[in-house]
């Protein structure tokens, strides 16, 4: 019984721990849709153009490789699949690379600026720095 209390314990350190580093993250990077929004909400292109937030965090080439991924991903699926094909390809885009530059790419759904609809956007989060005194 002692066991399981120190455990959860460090379980509690470790969600403080990782709440304070959220607070010191910066806003996330919002990628809208640049083509015709489809009935799902879901835009069949997104803009390639680097934000400047992402300066210093990663190449601009990654980032344009990236979303012509997503982009050619929504010209092949189905209205259908295309939603959870895409939410594959950033979990493996995450994976390949943008976990190790502290970056969390993921499709999360939000209210146009010019109507009342919803649409789909790629929001890039900042993850926050492991500190280098705990293993992984």
């Amino acid at each position: 019984a002692d066991f399981d209390e120190i455990y959860e314990e460090e379980e509690d350190e470790e969600r403080a721990l990782e709440e304070q580093l959220l607070k010191y993250s910066p806003d996330p990077v919002v990628v809208r849709g640049s083509g015709h929004v489809t009935v799902f909400g879901l835009s069949n292109k997104f803009e390639s153009e680097f934000p400047s937030s992402l300066t210093g965090k990663v190449a601009p080439e990654e980032f344009k490789a990236s979303i012509n991924r997503v982009n050619s991903c929504l010209k092949k699926n189905l209205p259908v699949n295309t939603r959870r094909s895409i939410e594959k390809l950033l979990e493996w885009e995450n994976n390949r690379l943008y976990h190790k530059l502290c970056l969390h790419w993921r499709l999360s759904k939000r209210k146009c600026e010019t109507n009342n609809m919803m649409e789909y956007v790629i929001l890039i989060e900042f993850l926050p720095k492991t500190p280098i005194f705990r293993p992984d």
